[in-house]
């Protein structure tokens, strides 16, 4: 029912301490959201959030706590008075509390509370002071007609704020509740009074907790003097096992004091036990950094140390419902559209955040340069037909119709060098045939859209679930290695242009000299510009001309100043290395920032999604400053086809006989080869489950769009643009999405990645736009967006296992990572994985960076076919755990494992829970049945530490009270017992 659902729970641990009849105050101790705090020895700070570490004595005094005890579940409560009325009232009933002391005990549960936060309210950081002020301002008190963050009751008092850490505040879920353990120790009580009490509903008791949530649980301690260490560990154990998962389900559920030892029962029959002799309690052990799923305790039959018998788990493959083959004609792409016009206007409103704007602007400038260099490329390919200016207007007008209507709106757009290849090999075809390029291409580009609305027709995207990690894993390392290696290589290549003097002699720096002279032997291509300038080579004032002049002369360079290009110009080149490098370190560690300890959350995460943009804008201001003329981004000024003898709407048959359009429908094939794969890799690559992406994706109108706007590019003679690897990850990166109110200790969780379309559609918009803004992209230097290429390309290995794989080559067993697959597989069965996929990505490489490298998307498609052969090697199981299983038609038949699962929850004691399997408390011991399975409740009953609470229980309860409900002792046994486990079972 709707009263006994969980909610996340904050817990707060409070001491008390009465002697002499002195006034005194609960003080908090101790807080847990998942891991614990607690107050340091100072008392002035929190501790660093730590795993709990307790002692197996106390957890067993806290089960004899609840066996002994009141336990009041949903107890019906206004005010913290009514609670310590209706506790006393049946302890009384029990007798177990006299009345002369009931009111002694009574005017100590309400005592004022005293919260850690007070004392350090006018302590609080400058920072956290200038983040928070203007809030603090703005709500200075909440009173009881105000909602509370989290659901809240109200008791109708006032809350004054200025008492609450607002920052603390942010860590606690929506609708959490609370739970508070009070304990200590009283003079005048003579035995100890303990009760756990569950209230329905949740109150908000104003001044107990040190967040104003309501509180769900009590868990009350009281004893005799003497005995405040041993109260403060049951207290621990209490507060602890209420953030365990399976336990907290357990306490929401329970209808009885039974259900909460079987609760406790099933946390003890989970934890792991550390020698006394090798682990010392009082070391703090840090959160992890990832915690183990806690589902395998939730079904029935699963005991600590055994396997899980039910079927492995699938692991991730790419046959999901988009691509299911429908056997119609346009039957998955109809079905594609529908599963993404629902989210169509979520995509735009969904994009109105500011991590978006920072997604923006740092790409926009990543794709600028190599839209712009592979339209150089072009030009210097096709002698001037397609060059930047036409890279510009393609790649924005394709990008933005991507944006708007395709299927997976993360992936970005760009150039690729089989497309290059492919566009030199069939310019020099004509040339050699004196064919018109721009015809035939425009040919081929029809040809190859009709191909593609073939393979969306055919449902062809569906061969994409052939695509394994192994193939994605090989094409990606590649395409980052190459943005690593181009990002190098376009360095390096600054050293032509820019060119350093190795062997300088310093004394002789005021000799040295560089100027321009008419050339001794001039070529027959310089004597016929001079002829064709009316230029006489005596006339010319050589030694006066300028750097660019004597260039465009054609004179010669002269002087010990001098290399191959002019002057040696040292400066330069070593200051675009320092440029180059500095964006580099200054963008991965910018993107870190969000997990330092500086400055507020807000504040961290901002810096961290702008990280890329306030690098470029950091290195041009420091470029500016310093003045060294490194080489700038050159963008067209001016909206006009590169070549006056061409338009923007090309002939498919122009000059060409009529043949050849048919003819070309043989390299047609071949493009639409590449355009497939190149799309289809990344889009997998981008629509991994691992993502989390909630909208779903489209293949097939993927597919749809890139061929319809290659056949718009092609009638306009531009260039062709498809999924650009390493560009989309980047994208995908930049927008993921992380909880905000992660607990104290707790990693942020990864929750997926913001989906939207504005993003893509603002890219490719100022894209288009950036004709216009020369002015202010001509001062971006060029090394800056290198290092920029660079940083993406390193980013972007990140997550790729093959790279993982790499490193234990060079690891001895003992140090290498716990990784899933290093449990389950062989290490040489590991190493010859990797080993194959590293020669298939030196193929690749050698393929790609050739002359043969038209034929790459051949040598891509033919990794599937090799990762088929990898079945002989490797067997099915461990196939899943080094990559996802090849997908088939036939699915082994589960009954007989659904028929296992059935018998054993019909022999079980189930307790039920939210949204999960029951936990089971086990009947009586079996003894035909196998000795490693266990009953937790039996055994406790039998070890010494149980026995001797049970006899000392026995043995000090008064003969009055013995007809009367056992209760705790009046000394709870001190025996020193020296483990110690961890709260996290397995």
């Amino acid at each position: 029912d709707a009263e006994h659902v969980a909610h996340e729970l904050f817990t707060e641990l409070d001491e008390i301490c009465v002697k002499d009849g002195k006034d005194a105050e609960w003080k908090e101790t101790a807080r847990w959201l998942k891991f614990e705090e607690d107050v340091e020895d100072g008392g002035e700070r929190w501790s660093k959030p730590y795993v709990a570490t307790l002692s197996l004595h106390s957890l067993f005094e806290l089960r004899s706590c609840i066996i002994n005890g009141s336990v009041l579940l949903d107890m019906r409560a206004d005010c913290i008075e009514e609670i310590a009325d209706m506790v006393l009232d049946h302890q009384e009933a029990s007798h177990e509390l006299d009345d002369s002391v009931r009111v002694k005990v009574r005017e100590a549960l309400l005592k004022r509370h005293h919260h850690q936060n007070e004392k350090k309210k006018n302590l609080i950081p400058i920072v956290r002071s200038i983040a928070e002020g203007t809030r603090k301002q703005s709500e200075p008190h909440l009173t009881a007609t105000e909602p509370v963050k989290n659901g809240a009751g109200q008791d109708g008092t006032q809350m004054d704020l200025s008492k609450v850490d607002l920052h603390f505040m942010k860590k606690i879920p929506e609708g959490a509740e609370a739970s508070n353990v009070l304990v200590g120790e009283l003079d005048f009580l003579e035995r100890p009074i303990v009760a756990f009490i569950r209230l329905s509903p949740a109150v908000l008791l104003t001044g107990l907790t040190e967040v104003p949530i309501p509180t769900r649980f009590l868990f009350i301690l009281l004893g005799p003097d003497g005995k405040a260490q041993q109260y403060h560990e049951i207290g621990r154990s209490m507060a602890t096992i209420m953030t365990d998962e399976i336990f907290h389900d357990v306490a929401y559920k329970a209808k009885d004091r039974t259900d909460l030892l079987a609760g406790i029962d099933e946390f003890l029959d989970q934890v792991t036990v550390l020698p006394p002799g090798e682990w010392d309690p009082s070391i703090r052990i840090e959160p992890p950094k990832n915690v183990p799923s806690q589902e395998k305790r939730k079904i029935p039959g699963v005991v600590n140390g055994t396997a899980c018998p039910v079927e492995e788990e699938l692991h991730a493959e790419h046959h999901g419902p988009e691509l299911q083959r429908t056997g119609r004609l346009f039957g998955g792409l109809i079905l594609d559209i529908k599963r993404k016009a629902p989210f169509y206007l979520s995509d735009f409103k969904d994009g109105l955040s500011l991590q978006c704007v920072a997604s923006f602007l740092f790409l926009y400038c990543a794709c600028m340069s190599p839209v712009i260099t592979f339209g150089g490329l072009l030009g210097e390919a096709t002698e001037g037909r397609i060059s930047a200016i036409e890279s510009l207007l393609g790649a924005s007008m394709t990008g933005v119709a991507y944006s708007l209507f395709a299927g997976q709106p993360l992936t970005i757009l760009g150039s690729t060098g089989p497309v290059l290849v492919f566009e030199k090999i069939l310019f020099k075809f004509c040339k050699d045939y004196k064919l018109s390029y721009l015809s035939l291409r425009t040919c081929i580009g029809l040809w190859t859209a009709l191909l593609c609305l073939v393979l969306v027709a055919t449902d062809a995207s569906s061969l994409v679930c052939y695509i394994t990690r192994f193939t994605e894993e090989a094409f990606a390392a590649l395409i980052c290695l190459i943005f690593i290696y181009e990002a190098l290589e376009k360095l390096f290549h600054l050293g032509e242009i820019y060119p350093f003097n190795t062997h300088t002699d310093l004394d002789q720096l005021t000799l040295v000299y560089c100027r321009c002279a008419e050339p001794d032997y001039p070529s027959n291509k310089t004597l016929e510009m001079w002829s064709e300038r009316n230029i006489t080579a005596s006339a010319v004032p050589w030694v006066n001309l300028t750097v660019k002049e004597c260039i465009s002369l054609q004179g010669q360079f002269v002087g010990t100043a001098c290399g191959h290009h002019g002057p040696y110009t040292p400066d330069v080149l070593f200051w675009s290395t320092i440029l180059f490098f500095s964006t580099f370190f200054m963008s991965a560690f910018l993107k870190q920032f969000k997990t330092s300890r500086y400055f507020p959350t807000k504040v961290r995460s901002m810096i961290s999604d702008f990280a890329v943009f306030l690098t470029i804008v950091v290195m041009v201001l420091l470029d500016s400053a310093i003045g060294v003329p490194s080489q700038k981004l050159k963008v067209p000024s001016k909206f006009q086809p590169t070549r006056d003898d061409r338009g923007w709407l090309i002939s498919p048959i122009g000059p060409n006989p009529w043949w050849t359009v048919l003819a070309a429908s043989i390299p047609a094939l071949l493009c639409t080869i590449l355009i497939f794969m190149d799309q289809q890799i990344t889009a997998v690559i981008i629509n991994r489950k691992e993502h989390k992406l909630l909208k779903g994706c489209g293949y097939h109108l993927d597919l749809l769009m890139v061929g319809v706007m290659l056949a718009v590019c092609s009638i306009m003679g531009l260039p062709w643009f498809v999924a650009a690897t390493v560009l989309s990850i980047s994208h995908v990166n930049s927008l993921k999405l992380e909880s905000e109110s992660s607990a104290p200790g707790e990693q942020p969780r990864f929750l997926g990645i913001r989906e939207q379309r504005l993003t893509g559609l603002f890219i490719f918009l100022l894209m288009g736009c950036s004709v216009f803004m020369t002015g202010a992209l001509q001062f971006i230097p060029m090394p800056v967006l290198y290092g920029v290429f660079l940083y993406m390309g390193v980013s972007s290995l990140k997550g790729i296992q093959f790279f993982d794989r790499l490193k234990l080559f060079g690891m001895p067993a003992k140090h290498q990572p716990d990784f899933i697959y290093l449990r389950h597989v062989p290490l040489r069965k590991v190493h010859l994985f990797t080993l194959t996929q590293l020669t298939c990505l030196v193929l690749l490489w050698v393929i790609k960076t050739s002359p043969a490298a038209i034929v790459f998307p051949m040598m891509v498609l033919a990794l599937v076919f090799i990762r088929k052969l990898l079945d002989l090697c490797f067997s099915k199981r461990e196939l899943s755990y080094l990559d996802d299983l090849m997908p088939e038609w036939k699915k082994k038949n589960l009954d007989d494992v659904m028929l296992t699962t059935r018998k054993e929850e019909a022999t079980t004691v189930e307790i039920p829970m939210e949204r999960s399997k029951p936990v089971q408390s086990p009947k009586a011991h079996d003894p035909k049945c196998d000795p490693s399975e266990i009953n937790i409740s039996d055994e406790m009953s039998k070890t010494t530490v149980w026995k001797s609470l049970s006899s000392n229980q026995s043995d000090s309860r008064p003969v009055a009270a013995k007809k009367a409900r056992p209760h705790l002792s009046q000394s709870l046994p001190s025996i020193p017992l020296c483990f110690f486990f961890f709260i996290e079972p397995k």
